[in-house]
């Protein structure tokens, strides 16, 4: 199952900018002040992205798989 988008997503929560997401995947996210997308994002490091969707506090990370148009759970 491949990643395919990452996003956040404050429906629910908001990034409490702790910089996790950050320390697991440098290649993907930036936390200057709220978390975000780097312009060149490596979506390649899918252990990473895992990983730090996982261990988002908040669970503001949002994952696409296999270009689904939608988002996926984790666990799936």
């Amino acid at each position: 199952m491949a990643i395919t988008r990452v996003w956040l997503d404050e429906s629910k929560e908001d990034c409490t900018m702790c910089g996790l997401c950050q320390t697991i995947c440098p290649k993907v996210f930036i936390v200057p002040e709220k978390m975000a997308l780097r312009d060149d994002a490596d979506l390649s490091c899918q252990h990473e992205l895992l990983k730090a969707a996982e261990s988002c506090p908040v669970n503001v990370i949002a994952l696409e798989f296999n270009n689904s148009g939608k988002r996926g759970n984790i666990d799936e």
